[in-house]
């Protein structure tokens, strides 16, 4: 006998994962909560993942191995790579819509940096993520959007301000979380941004 055949994919039932998280966040989060996203038994989760830690390691393990595709998303859509750098500022706060959500997420990585696997999960997608910053700032440079400078430590910074950003602004709640980590995004890059030179008028 043929098995029955699977309707909804891994990434489908993540995709629930990640809504359910936004929605109670991980702590009271239950298999039942992500079920019910998908419609499917709890059971389903159980098969496919083995326990809702199984299932969370995934999802960090998806964020890590689609970290080069989003990079590269946002650079095809934003075109310049200063352009890309500061649409990295829209680009984490598209998914995070209000400062309950942000909460949810900021509670995920402090409720599992004490767990081992976890914290090299969480580790790896941080360099990912650096690689990425670092990328779109040589390119910068090459391209003369950027001053020359020491790329790496910049990379550190660049990170540093957004995740930074994103819990003081989760703290104070001051306008729109975009606008929030753009303009700090833009303070940090502002002082190596090159203009163009304006031609003496004979």
């Amino acid at each position: 006998m043929s098995p029955r055949p699977q309707t909804l994919s891994d990434a489908d039932l993540l995709d629930g994962a990640r809504r359910a998280i936004d929605r109670v966040g991980v702590m009271r989060l239950t298999l039942g909560d992500v079920a019910a996203e998908r419609r499917i038994s709890p059971g389903t989760l159980v098969h496919r993942f083995g326990s809702k830690r199984g299932l969370l390691l995934d999802l960090l393990r998806r964020s890590v191995s689609r970290s080069a595709e989003r990079f590269a998303a946002l650079r095809a859509a934003r075109g310049s790579a200063y352009a890309t750098l500061l649409g990295l500022a829209d680009h984490m706060a598209r998914h995070i819509p209000n400062a309950e959500v942000l909460a949810h997420n900021l509670t995920f990585l402090q409720a599992h940096l004490g767990d081992g696997e976890f914290r090299r999960l969480a580790h790896a997608q941080s360099r990912a993520m650096r690689k990425g910053i670092l990328k779109l700032i040589r390119d910068a440079i090459q391209a003369g959007e950027l001053a020359d400078c020491d790329a790496d430590r910049l990379a550190r910074v660049v990170q540093a301000t957004l995740n930074g950003s994103l819990l003081q602004w989760a703290i104070e709640r001051q306008g729109e979380l975009a606008s929030w980590l753009r303009g700090n995004l833009a303070a940090v890059l502002g002082p190596l941004v090159r203009r163009p030179v304006r031609r003496a008028q004979r």
